[in-house]
């Protein structure tokens, strides 16, 4: 068996595992200790930075960070109704054929017994493997494991911790994030200094022992999970810096770190079952950079089919939980989905956890109904492969990078997958009666035969590439609705 080399030209090899590719639709757990104020994403850092909403609820609730900092924050989360067993079961019924556990924030508390950093679950907070636990349970519906790291950014995004105020009654304080017996937690990261505190450029720092570390985690998080999947925020390690309107430090690019983790993702994987069956996901969307594995569209999408699969990832609300967010409704959520897998790309689905490891009804509800349309629709949705086209009628999902809204469908707005020899054309609008009209069959294809999804055989016409079903008064769901046209 040949092994992957930690160069762009062999892990080009290893193409995208059909599993992945028949999944379509997987559930991820974006959660840690950020979930404990239930104030939302980007707490460990923003709790650092005064005059944030995250900094005024911070000191109004726990106290300045000079005196209580994010490492105590740390210690609150206890996790201790997390079921994992129990969600799983949940995840499973509304659809999800793959999942996904977060391994570390940001924030750098690891949600693993890792024997690198001491700020971990298992001897932190939970004192449980939350990782480990979430496996086991994916495990018992034979769900592919995947893990998101988040660790590349951490450096440089977590030196606000190393200020202090700049007024009021603690200010010149130190926060604690400049305690000596705290910096192989927060980071020995002076060198990015403080002084645009709102930015988070760069996104990766050129600091040679962190990018060491970084792979020294890779490594060890892949040989304890052995993960289907690896997810990681940003572009391969470590790569563009996503520096913004700041000039690209092209001298500090070095992908090796990044090329080495990934080459050990697809040998691992490649021991274990004869052949790479391991995913990698990242943000860098050229190809020469995203072609190591899958590229990763966070909370957006593409215009039209690609000739890659790609992967889109998207939350209920806030990636972590917030009190003052409201979330997705169902209809969204199942429109987005049929929307991107019509162009070639499978979607994970961020279902937000309390920190004590319960979701709360608002999300059970999104899970009930995701469940309830599965149920009618899901032969459209499992091993489906993009059809000639993506779509017909004249809606287009807006795409406006991290900004994601309903859209507003006719009647006339279809999109298509296909199975062998049967196109699946969804209706995008809620059609409650009359006559679904496609226009985009060849008038040399021959139809057999037409379904709707829960329901069965229904009435058409066909004529000069034209199709047209009659639909019956009552449709079997009240989201996206399914036909399945059969060729010969």
């Amino acid at each position: 068996m040949r092994k992957f080399e930690a160069s762009f030209e062999s892990l080009y090899q290893a193409g995208c595992a059909d599993w992945f590719r028949d999944a379509k639709f997987g559930i991820w757990s974006h959660w840690g200790p950020q979930s404990v104020p239930m104030y939302g994403d980007w707490y460990a850092r923003n709790m650092y930075i005064e005059e944030t909403p995250q900094y005024l609820y911070h000191i109004r609730r726990y106290g300045h960070p000079s005196k209580f900092g994010y490492k105590d924050i740390c210690a609150l989360w206890k996790a201790e109704n997390f079921d994992p067993d129990k969600l799983m079961e949940l995840y499973y019924n509304a659809g999800a054929r793959y999942f996904v556990a977060q391994a570390m924030h940001h924030d750098h508390f690891f949600n693993y017994p890792s024997k690198l950093n001491r700020m971990n679950s298992m001897l932190v907070g939970p004192q449980k493997d939350i990782c480990g636990l979430w496996k086991q349970a994916a495990n018992r519906y034979d769900l592919p494991f995947g893990l998101s790291e988040h660790l590349g950014a951490s450096f440089s995004w977590w030196r606000n911790n190393k200020g202090h105020d700049e007024y009021g009654p603690y200010k010149g304080v130190p926060y604690d994030g400049n305690d000596p017996k705290w910096r192989d937690f927060y980071h020995d990261n002076g060198c990015h200094g403080i002084k645009d505190k709102d930015s988070f450029f760069p996104w990766y720092t050129n600091h040679k022992h962190f990018r060491r570390y970084w792979l020294e985690a890779m490594k060890e998080l892949i040989d304890m999970f052995a993960p289907e999947l690896l997810y990681t925020d940003g572009v391969l390690p470590f790569g563009e810096h996503w520096t913004g309107d700041v000039k690209e430090d092209t001298d500090s690019i070095d992908y090796s770190y990044g090329l080495e983790a990934v080459a050990h993702l697809y040998n691992t994987s490649a021991e274990r079952h004869g052949k790479n069956c391991a995913v990698y996901t990242q943000k860098g969307n050229r190809p020469e950079i995203y072609k190591v594995g899958v590229l990763d569209i966070e909370k957006s999408q593409l215009p039209g089919i690609s000739p890659d699969p790609w992967h889109t990832d998207t939350c209920i609300g806030n990636w972590f939980y917030d009190v003052r967010d409201p979330y997705k409704r169902p209809g969204h959520i199942i429109e987005k989905l049929v929307d991107v897998i019509s162009k070639n790309a499978t979607m994970l689905l961020n279902i937000l956890q309390k920190p004590d490891g319960t979701i709360d009804d608002e999300a059970k509800y999104i899970l009930s109904e995701l469940t309830s349309w599965f149920a009618v629709c899901a032969e459209g949705v499992y091993a489906t492969r993009p059809w000639k086209i993506a779509d017909e009628g004249v809606t287009k999902a807006v795409i406006k990078g991290f900004h994601e809204e309903e859209t507003l469908w006719t009647p006339m707005d279809f999109r298509f997958v296909q199975k062998k020899n049967i196109v699946y054309a969804f209706m995008m609008a809620p059609q409650y009666s009359g006559t679904a009209v496609i226009r985009s069959f060849n008038e040399g294809e021959v139809i057999k035969n037409v379904r709707l999804l829960g329901v069965g055989n229904v009435e058409y016409e066909y004529h000069f590439g034209v199709l047209a079903v009659k639909l019956p008064d009552k449709l079997p769901t009240k989201y996206a609705n399914c036909l399945a046209v059969e060729l010969t």
